[in-house]
């Protein structure tokens, strides 16, 4: 029944959407506004074919319906509910299952979003591009025809008392394995609204910045959601793998990384469209990116070419997801160039400094660093391909280029916040920036202090406190003017997040930079002292049970707690797995993770860690989440405009473009202030 029901859900998903797709293509070729209202039928259809996948694939995990080769190659009796639950996203079928689901799920709230738009040809344009990446996806799962068919029986007679194997080992130790995966996806797949709305602006001709109004929000909770995922991530990584860092330059970490970077470069862009009319073509390009590095993130980790921790087994699946990639790229270069006389931007930037200008840098520096991220990536496979010789790029190139474009981001994550739009004096801006100046001072002064040492360091940790007091001079300055309820909205929004990236990236250096790690010989009753801390080894211990048998060594930390690094040895797997313990605490870590059984005598070797401030990589990350939730929060911004409908209306200078600073008025005018709404 699970396997008859799933699969009747992937073909009801595909054939809805080849329904949505060639009523959509009808009634917009046509011009006829009721088909194109009959065409969001098509959603809740897709929206079921999906639900039924996904139910019923869970529901044969959870039952061990060993009929289906996904379940009896990933499934075990023996493995916990939540990570049971998670063996659906553990492996290649199962996590195409949850893609087609979580996007069901975004068009159908497009669907109610625009229910009252639904004859609009650009809600159908949108709505239709949606449906071609539903059928694609839909259409790698079809029963005995797609590659990735997750309802396939199992090639063989199940004997009585069968079990499988359960998912990777290192994907059932931690809880984190069943959230992470969920919150990347939101973020890859949500990217696809936005996106689609771009595809619908260029069919339309509608290129002015009502199309911009309607998918900002969508593109700020993709956004979000990916920052969720990948700071998750980072900490699965850091709490299970066992060697004490979080972001190794893996090339799956890279593959969720280079879509956040052309995301982030689109949501400072685009304010320049909508405030000014300027960078039509770069905003359209990001998008289209964006969209096209998930898919090509796909590519990377499902289709077994690359070697990774995080990677799928190989199969043959690649080559579709490279051409639907293709595919999506030559649509889109197509479309610019077809429209490229209508991208033409109404206004200019009027001066390197000035806010436009800066984001156009900031536009820049992130293109060359996706640029530097994906060819280090990818020019294994690339040297592969034309003459067979396998080769790897290793952390250098990405530390290089980490560090020299990331200072020039904090840089001007400093200066850009204080800039007013088209123009300034250099008086004016030496003014605004004394206080954010002062602060990166006292950053270096207090690093320096507390042992810091290094040039890369030390000029990190100062453009990290200039560009935190930026941020906090904006928000204080736009508290002041209008009360807590100019706290809430985009500006200030964006300034959290900039708190929390500077956050994150101060804990990460920190962590990395000036980290001891040593390896330690234990005999029971012996104490050590590492960077101050005392560890007292008292004894090991070992349990068992169905899942795997498991050898700790309890170590008591500073006279306190005790901790209990491990090694789990699990029947399919021929080596132990590690298990670290951490004791985390606002000042450091102590990173213990246990490299060998107990030998003669109860002796142990261990290897101890300790990371300074690396607990505020996470709480960077819940800052930068949560500002994204205030910057998506309806400000006191009015629309007195149809964003879509609406004539071209000239861009309006800002009023305090070239006036003194004052401690009265926040650099970035008032939510209420109309924005440039012209449409073409």
């Amino acid at each position: 029944m699970n396997a008859a029901l799933g699969s009747g859900g992937i073909i009801l998903g595909f054939v809805a959407s080849l329904g949505g797709i060639v009523t959509l293509g009808t009634g917009l070729a046509r011009r006829r506004g009721r088909l194109l209202i009959a065409g969001r039928t098509y959603v809740w259809l897709v929206a079921l074919g999906a639900l039924l996948a996904f139910g019923f694939m869970e529901r044969a995990l959870l039952t061990h319906d060993w009929s289906i080769a996904f379940v009896a190659n990933n499934s075990s009796r023996h493995t916990p509910f939540p990570f049971n639950v998670a063996t659906l996203w553990s492996a290649l079928e199962g996590s195409i299952i949850l893609w087609t689901t979580v996007l069901s799920g975004y068009l159908v709230a497009t669907a109610i979003k625009f229910r009252k738009r639904a004859s609009d040809p650009l809600v159908g344009w949108a709505t239709l591009t949606m449906f071609v990446v539903s059928m694609f996806f839909f259409g790698l799962m079809l029963p005995n025809i797609g590659p990735a068919d997750p309802f396939k029986g199992t090639p063989f007679v199940v004997p009585p008392g069968f079990d499988g194997p359960g998912p990777n080992a290192l994907l059932q130790n931690h809880i984190l394995m069943a959230i992470h995966p969920p919150m990347l996806y939101l973020g890859y797949v949500g990217f696809t609204v936005p996106f689609a709305f771009a595809i619908a602006a260029l069919m339309t001709g509608r290129l002015g910045e009502g199309w911009l109004l309607e998918t900002r929000r969508w593109t700020l909770f993709a956004w979000g959601f990916l920052t969720i995922g990948i700071v998750l991530g980072a900490w699965w990584s850091y709490e299970v793998l066992g060697w004490g860092g979080a972001w190794a330059w893996d090339p799956v970490e890279n593959a969720s990384f280079l879509p956040w970077l052309t995301g982030t470069a689109y949501l400072h862009s685009v304010m320049v469209q909508e405030r000014r009319g300027m960078l039509r073509v770069w905003n359209i390009g990001l998008l289209c990116a964006t969209f096209s590095l998930t898919i090509l993130g796909t590519f990377l980790t499902r289709s077994g070419v690359l070697d990774s921790v995080h990677a799928f087994t190989e199969s043959g699946i690649g080559p579709w997801i490279l051409t639907f990639f293709a595919f999506t790229v030559l649509v889109t270069i197509g479309l610019i160039g077809w429209r490229g006389d209508r991208l033409r931007a109404p206004g200019r930037i009027d001066s390197p400094l000035s806010r436009e200008g800066a984001f156009l840098f900031n536009n820049l520096f992130f293109a060359v660093f996706a640029f530097a991220v994906l060819l280090g990536t990818v020019w294994p496979l690339i040297v592969e391909a034309i003459n067979g010789q396998q080769l790897s790029v290793g952390r250098p190139w990405f530390d290089f280029f980490g560090m020299v474009l990331g200072l020039c981001l904090l840089g001007l994550m400093a200066i850009a916040p204080v800039l007013p739009w088209r123009k300034t004096s250099t008086e004016t801006l030496a003014k605004r920036l004394q206080w954010p100046a002062w602060s990166g001072v006292a950053a270096v002064v207090f690093a320096v202090s507390v042992g810091a040492r290094g040039l890369a360091p030390l000029v990190a940790f100062a453009l990290g406190g200039f560009a935190a007091g930026s941020a906090l001079r904006q928000v204080v300055l736009s508290t002041r003017r209008q009360g807590w309820r100019g706290f809430i909205g985009r500006a200030n929004g964006g300034m959290i997040v900039h708190l929390g990236v500077v956050v994150l990236v101060v804990g990460y250096i920190a962590s990395t930079t000036f980290q001891s790690s040593r390896e330690v010989r234990f005999t029971p009753g012996q104490k050590v002292t590492i960077e101050g801390h005392t560890l007292e080894y008292l004894n090991s211990s070992s349990k068992a049970n169905d899942r795997f048998t498991s050898v700790a060594a309890d170590i008591r930390v500073d006279g306190s707690k005790v901790y209990a690094p491990a090694l789990r040895q699990y029947p399919e797997n021929s080596q132990a797995i590690g298990t670290p313990s951490v004791r985390t605490t606002l000042v450091d870590d102590v990173y213990l993770s246990l490299l060998t059984t107990p030998a003669d005598g109860d002796v142990v070797n261990v290897r101890v860690i300790i990371e300074p401030l690396a607990v505020w990589m996470w709480i960077g990350g819940g800052l930068m989440a949560f500002g994204a939730a205030l910057a998506a929060w309806p400000g006191r911004r009015r629309n007195p405009l149809d964003p879509v409908s609406a004539p071209v209306s000239s861009p309006r200078d800002d009023e305090h473009a070239s006036t003194p600073d004052s401690l009265d008025e926040p650099d970035e005018p008032d939510e209420s202030e109309p924005v440039f709404t012209g449409v073409d």
